[in-house]
């Protein structure tokens, strides 16, 4: 009789570290796979940066032709192009890059011609496809570190998050030198 119970003992201890370790496989495979779409978010983010970048030299060579003596504007486009590639996506540069361009597309209304070039109209509408892409990047990185952080948070994936080496991912936020010009409300004048 004494045997039966040291044998239903010791079956229930096994059963309960095997359903222990399957629990801790599924869990740390399940924050794996979420890290990676997040991983994935932040590289999306990058290529679309870097199309972006891309962009800037023909775009600037457009307006050469027809606005060279803007030499000012192209300038600072492509400085603040230079900065924004070796200086990453929140180092603020980025915002100022988007200054910049801004200020080169507005010389699209002040030079008619420039403005009615087939080839500053396509780079016009690649520049606005990459914006669209990278916003849309962001956002999917966005929905994908909420995935990641909730799955994290969840019982009973806290109990082993930490232990399993899962911090918690941060979201694309803005940095400062970009709330500044998103929080402001637009002056607008008749």
């Amino acid at each position: 009789m004494v045997d039966i119970f040291g044998w239903f003992w010791t079956s229930a201890v096994l059963v309960i570290a095997v359903a222990l370790v399957l629990l801790l496989i599924g869990i740390y495979n399940n924050l794996v796979r979420l890290r990676q779409n997040v991983n994935q978010g932040v590289a999306d983010i990058d290529a679309q940066l870097r199309q972006r970048h891309d962009l800037i030299p023909n775009l600037v060579e457009a307006v050469k032709g027809y606005a060279g003596h803007e030499a000012g504007t192209l300038e600072a486009v492509i400085a603040a192009r230079n900065a924004a590639t070796k200086g990453g996506p929140t180092s603020g540069s980025e915002q100022k890059l988007r200054v910049a361009l801004d200020n080169l597309l507005a010389l699209g209304e002040a030079y008619p011609d420039l403005k009615a070039s087939a080839n500053f109209q396509s780079l016009q509408n690649d520049l606005g496809d990459v914006e669209d892409k990278l916003a849309a990047a962001r956002r999917a990185l966005n929905a994908a570190v909420a995935r990641f952080n909730s799955a994290r948070e969840s019982f009973p994936a806290v109990l082993f998050a930490g232990l399993l080496g899962f911090g918690e991912a941060d979201f694309n936020r803005l940095d400062d030198s970009e709330k500044g010009t998103v929080d402001q409300v637009p002056q607008i004048a008749f």
